[in-house]
């Protein structure tokens, strides 16, 4: 049967309901969309949709999060597409909604990422899988200690250095953990500074994120001489994934925060 849908940005779509052929753009999501017992449904993903690895392999790719290739899409003939507000454009949007009924989440916060997913529930018939996800990443969640007032930069880019900024599932995820992020006040999710930023910000960690850049174990020794008091900390960045992927992360930051506070 149809069924019509509002997203996030309050466009209403309307699409087969329950939807037999869903592709998702957005690595987050499928990964959640897996744990929702989707595995027959899944027709098209990204080639940066890369969990759960056991399953992804089989799943005909699309291109990337920012570069779709429609013709593979229009292959598929999906009944939905499920995107995200900022891993895909505004013009990839409006040219697969042309064809295909598109749904577009925005997760710019923990809660926002609960309501991601008992959407997600919603839209694809699967409520009670749903329902029980969020249950239970709710009460992982509720296990994370707090630092108290150490000041962390958590770094996306180098060659310009990028930092996470407001309005941001990470900076939500900070927030949750007691600490205290000096660049919420510049604009943009994920501001460019300089090191002079970094010098001037009185942190007390930087984290050094595993994505969407690299960093490793030798870019800390970068980073102590540029400010020889603050600790440098490599991050896996997947475990700052929103949706399914929350459920492991939790213990992930409950142990985070232990060494810091060690």
């Amino acid at each position: 049967m149809l069924k019509k849908a509002e997203d996030r940005l309050g466009r209403v779509i309307e699409y087969q309901y329950p939807p037999k052929k869903i592709v998702s753009i957005c690595p987050g999501i499928t990964e959640t969309l897996f744990a929702l017992q989707l595995e027959n449904e899944m027709k098209g993903i990204t080639r940066y949709c890369i969990l759960p690895e056991d399953k992804v392999k089989a799943v005909t790719k699309v291109g990337g999060t920012k570069q779709i290739k429609e013709e593979v899409i229009h292959e598929i003939k999906p009944d939905l597409i499920i995107a995200e507000k900022e891993e895909n454009t505004k013009e990839i949007v409006e040219s697969l909604e042309k064809d295909f009924p598109v749904y577009v989440a925005d997760v710019q916060s923990i809660s926002d990422a609960y309501e991601m997913m008992l959407e997600l529930g919603e839209l694809t018939d699967r409520k009670e899988q749903a329902d029980n996800l969020v249950a239970q990443i709710k009460g992982q969640f509720a296990k994370i200690p707090q630092v108290q007032a150490k000041r962390a930069a958590y770094v996306i880019w180098k060659k310009p250095y990028m930092v996470v900024g407001k309005d941001t599932y990470i900076q939500s995820v900070l927030e949750r953990m007691g600490l205290i992020n000096p660049f919420t006040n510049l604009n943009g999710r994920y501001p460019v500074i300089t090191e002079e930023d970094f010098q001037k910000a009185d942190l007390d960690y930087v984290f050094l994120a595993s994505e969407p850049y690299p960093f490793k174990q030798q870019h800390q020794a970068e980073f102590t001489a540029m400010m020889p008091n603050v600790k440098a900390v490599n991050i896996e960045g997947e475990m700052f994934w929103y949706g399914s992927h929350m459920l492991s992360a939790a213990n992930y930051f409950k142990n985070l925060v232990e060494s810091l506070e060690g």
